[in-house]
């Protein structure tokens, strides 16, 4: 019983961490999506879609922080599209969660660090470039009906009749979310307290070709402890750079929840996960199977 108690409260700690930590990026989200919708019109949505051409770039940068926040919000962006796919992927892609802290308590060399950082952004702005791409020459085709979900429809689709109070129906989307967050989190942290840390680290052993693909199964938990095993095995000798990026491209924290939880429909938040995990996947076999890897890891 009391190994059940300390099990439910330690889960309950660490899912209070980290949910309090996203409220401020939640509320400054949803904040700027209703100053859209009820200030700025749709004019400020054009001109946001119209210079959607640099949003990769853009959202490289803000994801190459050390900071999970960026995921959800552009998961709320995106929700409204008032950002493109690619952005939305360059962002997952380049996001670093734990990474950072781990490399730095650990003692890694500071180039090291730099080299993962800009592999992580350059990964990241390539393949959203790419996918906004792809993505623009389909729809010219008539292949896929384009992003036709609006901010509107995620107001409606939450009830959030507010009138020019756009700072109470922002409060209210962050509300549900963050009991949605709480409720999914704890669920995540209980698992993992459940099967431990250490089991979770014996899906990623060091295989070749093999272990980019298991490390970005593993780095699809939405959970710092994915990134942080991940990183811990990299520095341990068990992972090659490659692997161990594989898993960390996928890990866009609770970001990816966020997107299934407020994107509509189901199928393209499915999409989107589909595109970050192959990109992930093939990506981190790159790495390692040319010289790439050698420079990276030196």
């Amino acid at each position: 019983m009391h190994d059940v108690l300390h099990l439910l409260s330690h889960a309950a700690l660490h899912t209070l961490t980290d949910t309090l930590k996203l409220i401020p990026f939640l509320f400054l989200t949803y904040l700027f999506m209703e100053l859209l919708e009820h200030r700025a019109g749709n004019a400020t949505e054009r001109l946001l879609k119209g210079s959607g051409h640099v949003g990769p770039l853009l959202g490289g940068v803000l994801g190459i922080l050390p900071q999970c926040g960026f995921s959800v919000a552009a998961s709320g962006l995106y929700t409204g599209r008032v950002i493109t796919t690619g952005t939305l992927i360059a962002v997952y892609l380049s996001t670093s969660d734990e990474m950072l802290p781990i490399l730095i308590s650990g003692g890694a060399d500071p180039l090291l660090i730099l080299r993962l950082l800009g592999t992580k952004l350059a990964v990241g702005v390539v393949a959203g470039f790419c996918v906004d791409g792809v993505s623009a020459l389909l729809r010219r085709h008539g292949i896929g009906g384009g992003e036709h979900a609006t901010i509107e429809d995620l107001c409606e689709r939450e009830n959030c009749d507010c009138g020019n109070r756009f700072w109470l129906s922002a409060i209210k989307h962050t509300l549900r979310i963050t009991i949605f967050l709480l409720l999914f989190t704890f669920a995540i942290n209980l698992l993992i307290e459940g099967v431990g840390e250490d089991n979770i680290k014996l899906l990623v052993l060091d295989r070749p070709v093999l272990s980019s693909l298991l490390s970005a199964l593993v780095g699809m938990i939405p959970n710092c402890a994915s990134s942080i095993a991940l990183t811990s095995l990299y520095m341990e000798g068990v992972l090659s750079v490659g692997a161990m990026l594989s898993g960390l491209f996928v890990n866009a924290g609770v970001g990816i929840a966020v997107l299934f939880r407020n994107n509509r429909p189901v199928k393209d938040s499915a999409r989107v996960l589909l595109i970050l995990f192959f990109i992930a996947v093939f990506a981190g076999l790159l790495i390692d199977l040319t010289p790439l890897g050698a420079w990276i890891g030196s």
